[in-house]
């Protein structure tokens, strides 16, 4: 059994680097098992600059508490939105796939959109290169025909929707 490579801040860089200027080949060319430390290391780092660069210029009461909700946010919602994913996937395809394979899909496209997401202006862009980067990800790493990847990125954008509405719903109104 040969190791895998380890996250390190130089994969950090390029993997960001070959994801802006060619991300069809870098989900092309997914290995077949990633492990664990790169997609979580890239997630975690991303979540780290997106929850630091979402305080700059608040004047938050509990900067560090707001900090932990901006990176929780930020790295929860891709893994539910990759467990999500996983399962539709396995269910379409009537065989398994690998969870790793599609958390690493997940964790590279929002570990270079998390990076835009805190200005308010790009979240609606970011979002949208995010699900382009999944489903390009589905088709090209793991060989979904794009209606499957389309019908998956659907049904995970309408499950996140549907939980923040429930989220929402059992909230106290304010006012």
């Amino acid at each position: 059994m040969t190791a895998r490579p380890a996250f390190s801040l130089r994969f950090y860089l390029a993997t960001l680097a070959r994801l802006l200027t060619n991300p069809r080949a870098v989900l092309s060319e997914l290995p077949p098992d990633p492990g664990w430390s790169r997609p979580l290391g890239l997630l975690a780092v991303s979540g780290l600059l997106y929850a630091g660069a979402s305080l700059i210029g608040q004047s938050a009461p509990h900067p560090a508490r707001m900090g932990l909700i901006y990176f929780a946010n930020g790295v929860g919602m891709n893994v539910l939105a990759a467990c999500a994913g996983w399962l539709l996937i396995n269910l379409m395809l009537g065989r398994r796939v690998a969870f790793q394979r599609v958390f690493n899909i997940y964790a590279l496209a929002a570990g270079i959109t998390l990076l835009a997401s805190w200005i308010q202006s790009f979240i609606i862009i970011a979002e949208l290169w995010k699900w382009w980067l999944i489903g390009t990800g589905m088709t090209r790493g793991l060989g979904l025909p794009r209606s499957r990847a389309l019908i998956v990125v659907g049904i995970s954008i309408a499950l996140i929707v549907l939980l923040f509405w429930t989220l929402q719903s059992l909230l106290p109104a304010s006012g």
